[in-house]
């Protein structure tokens, strides 16, 4: 899901709105934009805490540009650094570290350089892994939130807003155009939270877990470099994360 996704959503709904001869304007309301979005947000701010809140709100960019994650990549890097490291020793990996795309790669570098065991390098990096997962976990569950309450949020609206219509009974000119206006928070809620906020939560969860699967793989071929396995015994470790099994 990327923004082309939400512009083609609201593109559909816009163009059936101007087929059946309705103005788009006519969704153009302040007060139910605040029921719906400042409610909710509201709601949002006592389930979560306000650090959670600016990590959703900053990870909003991964539906633009999500991480390039280059799985080919790596591994060619970790093949390269298991022949320098079986060659040379692993004190020559210390030039390698400059090389590596990512802090998590070059941490696990810097750690087989000064000598730790394997077993304590795979403990550590998943670890951090985890951690990192469950750091991630409430910016998707965030915006999943969001879109839970702008749909009863879009009820409210409209509530409000038919209790205003039940004012204008004795005025018939401006009732039908006052009940239009009521709905108008209803479709904001359901809208917004099925062509933007849910998707938005999907879409981090499963960066999310790209990113763990690209560091999975790294931490195979580190543990690999650490333990002093060939390099075809790496290339088939890592072969699973891109699809080749044969280490060729």
């Amino acid at each position: 899901m990327n923004l082309l996704g939400v512009f083609l959503a609201v593109g559909c709904i816009l163009t059936a709105m101007i087929l059946e001869g309705t103005h788009p304007t006519a969704l153009i309301n302040l007060p139910a934009f605040m029921v719906v979005v400042g409610a909710s947000f509201s709601a949002c701010v006592v389930q979560f805490s306000l650090r959670e809140i600016w990590a959703a709100l900053k990870h909003i960019i991964w539906i633009i540009t999500p991480p390039r994650l280059n799985f080919q990549s790596q591994a060619e890097l970790l093949t390269g650094m298991s022949t320098i490291a079986r060659q040379q020793g692993v004190l020559a990996l210390e030039n390698s570290v400059a090389s590596a795309n990512d802090d998590f790669t070059r941490t696990g570098i810097q750690m087989i350089v000064d000598g730790v065991d394997k077993d304590a390098l795979y403990a550590l990096l998943e670890s951090a892994i985890e951690l990192e997962q469950q750091k991630l976990e409430p910016c998707a569950k965030f915006y999943e939130s969001m879109g839970g309450y702008f749909p009863t949020m879009g009820i409210v609206g409209a509530v409000l807003g038919l209790i205003h219509a039940m004012s204008l009974l004795d005025r018939p000119d401006l009732l039908g155009p006052s009940i239009a206006v009521a709905f108008v928070a209803t479709v904001y809620g359901l809208v917004g939270a099925n062509c933007f906020l849910l998707p938005s939560g999907n879409r981090i969860r499963s960066v999310n877990a790209e990113i763990a699967l690209y560091k999975y793989m790294t931490l195979e071929g580190l543990v690999s470099i650490a333990a002093s396995e060939n390099t075809l015994m790496l290339k088939r470790r890592i072969g699973v994360y891109t699809g080749n099994l044969n280490g060729d």
